[in-house]
C-alpha cells in the first residue's frame, strides 16, 4: 500500500485501518516493512485504538525521509485484553514530495497459551479458566499471562508496583543526583524513551523514566529504593521488572542488592546502551541470609537521547521485613589489619621495629622487605602483598596518595576525578568494549581487577596508585603483572620507581594493545626505601580504560648471610653471601656489593 497524493490541500489525512482484534497474549509483536523517501515526504504514525479509550496510543513513528530503501519496524504489543484496532496515519502539510508505503504486515506470538491436559510440574501454574500451563515465575508479575487473570489473583500488593497510583512502597534515594519521573505516554524527547507503559500497553498507563536532557550531565545517577525484605527459609526469592532502553545515547541501568544502608551493595545485574524500542522483562534470583534492599540505578548518557523506562516491578517468594525500617550502617573507619592499640613491653629504640606479639626488636630495614622476621609477621602487615589478584575487593596495600590529599578538601569532587578503582566484567560502565569483560585471575565476569576509569577526568590527566615504602629488596627482585589496554583513545601506563624525592620510569606502554590481557615484567633488583607506582595517563576521550591484574613481586626478599660455607656450585661474594655460579658476570648485582660483576673474575 502506498500514498497517492490527489490535491495540495493542507492537513489531508490518509488513514489505513486494520480489522478489529479481540485480544492478544503477553508476547505479541507486530512487524511490517515501510518505505519513506523523498525531499518533503513528512512523518507517519501507527496508532492503537482501544475500545473504551478516547485517546489513541502512538506505537511507532517515522519523522522524515529514511532513504531509498525498505526498512523493518517491529512493534511490541504485549497483552491487550480489550478489543482494539490499528490506524496508520499520515498527515499532509500541503507540500508532499516522495513516497510512503507499507508491506508485509505480520503478527507473531499473539495467541494466548493453549489449554493443557495436566500441569503437574512444581515449577508451573495451571490457569483457572483457560487451563493453560504457565511457568510459575510468571505468577503475580502484574501481567495476565493466563488470559483469565488467575495468575494475578490473590497477590500481595506490597510485593508489586505498576506505578499506576504512585511509587507504592518504593522510595527515591536522597543520596543520588536526581529522581525518576512518573509519566503517561511518550517521554518529551523524540527518538528516545517509551511511547507507552508496560502494564496497559497504552498511553493511559503510567511508568517511571529517567530524563536525560538538560540540566542532566553525563553519568548523573537516579536511584530507586525498594522496601526491606528477607528471604524465606531456603534463602532464595526472585525480583522481576520490565525496562525500556531506547535511544542513541542510552547509558546504563543496574540493579544492586544491599544489606547495609550507606553502600551500593553488590551488583546483581546491569545493561548498557540502546536495546531498541521495546519493554524487556528481567528476572533476578536473590539470595540473602540477612534483611536486604534492592536499588535500581539509572545512569545518564552523554546526550539527550538517553531516556530509560521502568515498569511492573514485583517480588516472588520474598517477605517484607517489618522488624525495622532501616538497614544497619557500615563503619567508615579504614578497614586495615587489626593492630593492638598498645605495644607489648619492649626495650626497642626509635630506630627499631617492635614485633606486635612478642615485643622483639628488629631493624627498621627488615620491615616491609618481603621476609617476615616477627613470629606474627607484623613487620610485613602494613606492606604491599607479594601477590595481589584483587579478589574479595582487596587492594593488598596499594593506595592512591592524590585521593587521600583530596578527601580532606570537600570542594573537589572525588567522584569525577580520573582515578584507579576496582572493577569487574559485570560492572555497569559504558565503555564495555574497552574495559576488560573478564579479569585475568579467574577469566570470568565475576573476577576483580584494578582499572583507571577514563569516563572521568580530561585528556592528559594522570592517576597514580602506589605501594607503601619497601625497605629492601633482593638482587633478583622483579614485578610481574598483567595489563589490559584496549580502546581507540588509550593513553599510557607507566611503572615508576620513587625514592625520597626522585622518581624514575622503569616501564611504559601506550596506545591500544588489543582486547586481551598482556603479561609484563619489570626488573627492580636491589633497592632500598622506595615505592613502586603504577601511573595511568588518560587519552583524548572515555574510550580507553587501562586495567591491571595479578601483580606479583617475585624473588624480592633480600639475601641472607648463612653461617655455612658456600658449596662448589656457589660463589662467595666479598660480603660473605653465597650466590649460584650461574649468576656471575650477568650484568646483575646479585651480591649487593657488585663483587659478582668484578672485571677481575
Amino acid at each position: 500500500m502506498f500514498i497517492l497524493k490527489t490535491s495540495n490541500n493542507i492537513s489531508q489525512i490518509a488513514q489505513l485501518r486494520s480489522p478489529k482484534f479481540r485480544q492478544t497474549g503477553s508476547n505479541c509483536t507486530l512487524s511490517f516493512w515501510y518505505y519513506n523517501y523523498g525531499e518533503s515526504v513528512g512523518a507517519a504514525e501507527l496508532q492503537l485504538l482501544v475500545d473504551g479509550l478516547q485517546k489513541p496510543t502512538a506505537l511507532w513513528r517515522t519523522y522524515y525521509s529514511e532513504g531509498n530503501q525498505w526498512l523493518k519496524a517491529v512493534v511490541q504489543l504485549g497483552r491487550l485484553p480489550h478489543p482494539f484496532q490499528f490506524s496508520l496515519d499520515k498527515i499532509s502539510l500541503g507540500i508532499y514530495e516522495g513516497v510512503s508505503a507499507i508491506d508485509d504486515i505480520r503478527f507473531e506470538n499473539c495467541a494466548l497459551p493453549p489449554p493443557a491436559v495436566s500441569c503437574e510440574s512444581p515449577n508451573h501454574f495451571w490457569c483457572r479458566d483457560t487451563k493453560a500451563c504457565i511457568d510459575s515465575l510468571l505468577v503475580c508479575d502484574l501481567v495476565d499471562d493466563c488470559g483469565d487473570g488467575s495468575d494475578e489473583d490473590s497477590c500481595d500488593a506490597d510485593l508489586q508496583c505498576d506505578f499506576e497510583n504512585g511509587l507504592c512502597n518504593w522510595e527515591q534515594d536522597v543520596q543520588d543526583d536526581f529522581d525518576w519521573i512518573r509519566i503517561q505516554g511518550p517521554t518529551p524527547t523524540v527518538n528516545t524513551g517509551p511511547l507507552k507503559d508496560h502494564t496497559t500497553g497504552t498511553a493511559r498507563g503510567h511508568y517511571l523514566y529517567l530524563e536525560s536532557s538538560q540540566p542532566r550531565q553525563f553519568r548523573d545517577k537516579a536511584v530507586l529504593l525498594s522496601p526491606l525484605f528477607h528471604s524465606p527459609g531456603n534463602g532464595t526469592c526472585a525480583f522481576r521488572f520490565h525496562y525500556h532502553m531506547f535511544g542513541k545515547e542510552v547509558y546504563s541501568l543496574s540493579v544492586f542488592q544491599r544489606s547495609v544502608s550507606n553502600t551500593n551493595g553488590w551488583l546483581l545485574w546491569y545493561k548498557f546502551g540502546n536495546q531498541e524500542n521495546r519493554w524487556i522483562r528481567k528476572t533476578l534470583s536473590i539470595r540473602s541470609s540477612k534483611p536486604f534492599q534492592i536499588l535500581v540505578q539509572g545512569t545518564v548518557g552523554d546526550g539527550f537521547t538517553g531516556d530509560i523506562g521502568l515498569d511492573d516491578v514485583s517480588f516472588l517468594g520474598c517477605t517484607l521485613y517489618n522488624g525495622k525500617r532501616n538497614l544497619p550502617t557500615v563503619s567508615t573507619t579504614t578497614l586495615g589489619t587489626s593492630v593492638p592499640a598498645t605495644l607489648p613491653t619492649n626495650n626497642c629504640t626509635e630506630e627499631e621495629f617492635v614485633c606486635r606479639a612478642s615485643g622483639r626488636c628488629i631493624q627498621m630495614i627488615q620491615k616491609c622487605d618481603f621476609r617476615p622476621d616477627c613470629s606474627d609477621k607484623s613487620d610485613e602487615s602494613a606492606c604491599v602483598m607479594e601477590v595481589c589478584d584483587f579478589e574479595d575487593k582487596d587492594l593488598c596495600g596499594w593506595h592512591q596518595p592524590a585521593l587521600e590529599q583530596m578527601s580532606g578538601n570537600y570542594s573537589i569532587s572525588i567522584t569525577k576525578t580520573f582515578k584507579w578503582q576496582l572493577g569487574r566484567g559485570a560492572n555497569p560502565y559504558y565503555e564495555q568494549e574497552h574495559c576488560p569483560l573478564t579479569d585475568h585471575t579467574t577469566s570470568t565476569e565475576e573476577g576483580w581487577y584494578l582499572f583507571a576509569d577514563s569516563s572521568n577526568g580530561e585528556f592528559g590527566h594522570t592517576a597514580d596508585i602506589a605501594t607503601p615504602v619497601m625497605s629492601l629488596t633482593g638482587p633478583r627482585c622483579k614485578i610481574i603483572f598483567w595489563n589490559h589496554m584496549n580502546g581507540s583513545t588509550i593513553g599510557s601506563l607507566e611503572v615508576l620507581y620513587k625514592s625520597s624525592n626522585k622518581t624514575s620510569k622503569l616501564w611504559t606502554q601506550s596506545g591500544s594493545q588489543g582486547p586481551q590481557w598482556n603479561r609484563a615484567e619489570v626488573f627492580l633488583g636491589i633497592r632500598s626505601n622506595f615505592q613502586v607506582i603504577f601511573r595511568a595517563k588518560r587519552g583524548v576521550s572515555y574510550m580507553g580504560d587501562v586495567a591491571v591484574d595479578d601483580i606479583t613481586f617475585e624473588d624480592c626478599s633480600p639475601l641472607l648471610i648463612s653461617d655455612k660455607p658456600c658449596t662448589s656450585e656457589e660463589f662467595m661474594c666479598a660480603n660473605k653471601y653465597c650466590i649460584p655460579k650461574n649468576n656471575l658476570c650477568d650484568f646483575v648485582n646479585d651480591c649487593e656489593d657488585n663483587s659478582d660483576e668484578s672485571p677481575s673474575i
